[in-house]
C-alpha cells in the first residue's frame, strides 16, 4: 500500500535541498512503517476503541448519567478520528499518536474526577478502566512502531 507524499517547500527548493539529504530516508521509513500489517492492525484498533468508547454508555447503560455520557462521547470520537486520521494520512498522523496515552488516561480516571458525587456504578468503572487501558496501550504501541522502525534500520 502506498500513501501519497507532500513535497514541502524545504524538500524541493534548491538551496535547502543541501540541507536535509536524509529527508527522503526519513520519509521511506515513515512509509513502510505505516503500510506494514502491525501499523494496519494498530490503526483499525484504534478506530474501534473510538467508537465503542463514543457509544459505550448506551451499551453499558450508563447514559442516564449525562457528565460522564458527555465525557465518553468526546472523547471516543476524539480516538476515532484519531484512528481514522491515522489510516486515511499515516505519515503526518504517527506524530500524533502520543495523544492517544493521556486520554487512555484519561478515559481510565474519569469514573471518579468527572461525576460529580464520585457515584459511578461499577459497570461504568470497569468500562472506562478497559477501555482507558487499551487506549493508552495502543498509543503505546503506534509510537513504538516509529521508533522501532528507526533502531532496525541503525542495525542493519
Amino acid at each position: 500500500m502506498s500513501y501519497p507524499h507532500r513535497s514541502s517547500d524545504m524538500g524541493t527548493h534548491p538551496e535547502m535541498m543541501g540541507s536535509h539529504p536524509e529527508m527522503a530516508e526519513m520519509r521511506e521509513r515513515l512509509e513502510r512503517t505505516a503500510s506494514s500489517g502491525p501499523a494496519i492492525a494498530i490503526e483499525g484498533l484504534v478506530l474501534l476503541t473510538g467508537l465503542y468508547a463514543a457509544i459505550s454508555p448506551w451499551v453499558v447503560h450508563f447514559a442516564i448519567q449525562p457528565a460522564i455520557t458527555v465525557n465518553n462521547l468526546i472523547v471516543g470520537i476524539t480516538i476515532g478520528l484519531i484512528g481514522l486520521g491515522l489510516a486515511l494520512a499515516p505519515e503526518r498522523m504517527f506524530r500524533l499518536s502520543w495523544a492517544l496515552v493521556p486520554l487512555g488516561v484519561w478515559l481510565f480516571i474519569s469514573p471518579w474526577v468527572v461525576t460529580l458525587t464520585h457515584s459511578a456504578r461499577a459497570g461504568i468503572i470497569w468500562n472506562n478502566c478497559w477501555v482507558g487501558a487499551v487506549t493508552a496501550a495502543l498509543g503505546l504501541a503506534a509510537m513504538g512502531l516509529t521508533i522501532g522502525m528507526g533502531r532496525r534500520k541503525g542495525r542493519r
